[in-house]
């Protein structure tokens, strides 16, 4: 199915250097990213790209399930996490992390820990659906060390969770573009600084094409840079680097 797939690809590839794809950025792109990623990061960078690019159309498609790039024809693919082997051709456009947050007013109230086995004393927001997870790894390298926490407040968005540790709930342990605004506006502030995760990568994921037409590969170069200046912006704020 794969085999016949792809030579259905190579065929329309055909047919759009026909058009003159391949002269000028032009056509439609189908691309998808995660939804919460996608909305604050992804959607702005397109839609500059199309005031750049009057000729490209973008069908954006937000969904945190990993999309089949080549059943659904999909051009880029954003990802998050490190990548299984494959085919497919990345790009790295920056990296995130997990960091630990909580709001002043929980932290004036129950103190700040100073090591992450103190957490076991305090109220953590788990970010949790019909799975529970609450084992919280933190640190990098051989000095990474897993803890299990006691969540006094479980949900299942990101959203849920920061909006959790904004309203004194608890500690949250969630992306560090999942709590950009929120440490930006003073309703949380990370915690534990001195034992940061390693990071994680974002990458721009396409199939390989022998002749790439040039609405991908002008997709590809516009948004690599932007991406990766907002995810260096975010690192800089919460870390003040």
């Amino acid at each position: 199915m794969r085999g016949a797939r792809r030579i259905i690809d190579e065929l329309s590839e055909a047919e759009r250097a026909a058009r003159g794809e391949y002269h000028e950025p032009r056509g439609e792109l189908i691309v998808t990213a995660p939804i919460l990623f996608g909305r604050l990061h992804i959607a702005p960078i397109v839609h500059a790209f199309l005031v750049a690019c009057p000729q490209v159309s973008v069908r954006l498609v937000l969904s945190d399930s990993v999309i089949d790039m080549v059943e659904a024809h999909v051009d880029v693919a954003v990802r998050t996490g490190h990548l299984p082997d494959s085919d497919l051709i990345a790009r790295t456009a920056g990296h995130i992390r997990w960091i630990l947050c909580a709001s002043p007013d929980y932290l004036a109230r129950r103190g700040e820990p100073a090591t992450p086995e103190d957490l076991v004393d305090h109220d953590c927001i788990a970010f949790e659906g019909l799975r529970t997870y609450r084992s919280w790894t933190i640190g990098s390298g051989s000095a990474a060390r897993t803890v299990q926490i006691r969540p006094r407040f479980s949900v299942n968005t990101a959203s849920g969770v920061v909006g959790g540790a904004v309203a004194g709930m608890g500690i949250a342990r969630v992306l560090s573009y999942q709590a950009a605004d929120a440490i930006a506006c003073g309703s949380v502030r990370p915690i534990l600084r001195d034992y940061r995760t390693d990071p994680i990568p974002v990458s721009l994921i396409h199939q390989p094409l022998r002749v790439q037409p040039l609405k991908r590969r002008a997709f590809l170069d516009f948004v690599a840079p932007r991406l990766l200046l907002v995810l260096e912006r975010i690192e800089a704020e919460i870390w003040h680097e």
